[in-house]
């Protein structure tokens, strides 16, 4: 079978500083440019037979600048939907509401359009995109590579590994690195996790349960 390649996008302003991003469209800075051409190598050694990307234009540069061709476009790939809390920090929620917990807890209502999502409604997202390359992953033209977002990323491997949305939280994803799902004995399993580009002098982005 193909493995499942996941790729979170580069640096932005607003994940160096911590802050959740959803829907607001920031570019990827300098170093976030640098981070997603950094990324080249260890995609180029992969037999990449499928691409699909987040609609986020931080995401959709990132895949062009890895290299990456033929990007399809799915608007479920989309960012957590941070509803209230889009440009806030956890450390600002939680001075209000000091056991506040993402991937337990959700997020309050947002502006029109944005009532925010739970995480129940973040895996049910995850499961159409695992439904919509599931035919691909169970053939062997080469791999499915989906370039994203952390918390809808790590909700994703959670839902692909048979665990609840909420075991996300397990999965620490820093900005600009590659993880790999594959199988052991027909089963989904883990490869590799959160591997930055070869060039330690770009390096991995902010650490920690970094946002959009």
């Amino acid at each position: 079978m193909s493995e499942l390649l996941l790729v979170r996008h580069g640096e932005t302003e607003w994940s160096r500083d911590g802050r959740h991003t959803s829907w607001t469209d920031l570019p990827l800075t300098a170093r976030g440019e640098r981070q997603a051409a950094a990324l080249r190598p260890l995609l180029a050694e992969r037999p990449v037979a499928h691409v699909l990307a987040s609609p986020r234009a931080r995401a959709l540069r990132t895949a062009e600048l890895a290299g990456l061709r033929d990007i399809g476009v799915e608007p479920d790939l989309r960012e957590w939907d941070y509803g209230g809390y889009e440009g806030i920090t956890t450390a600002e929620i939680q001075k209000e509401r000091p056991d506040w917990f993402l991937f337990a807890d959700g997020v309050v209502p947002g502006p029109d359009g944005h009532p925010g999502e739970s995480p129940a409604e973040v895996g049910a997202r995850a499961d159409r995109v695992l439904a919509r390359i599931a035919p691909w992953l169970e053939g062997d033209d080469g791999d499915v590579v989906l370039v994203a977002h952390a918390h809808f990323l790590r909700v994703l491997t959670a839902r692909r590994l048979g665990l609840p949305p909420a075991a996300g939280a397990l999965f620490r994803l820093d900005t600009a690195t590659v993880s790999r799902i594959g199988t052991e004995h027909g089963r989904p399993a883990l490869v590799a996790w959160n591997t930055p580009a070869p060039d330690g002098r770009v390096g991995a982005g902010r650490p920690g349960n970094g946002t959009g």
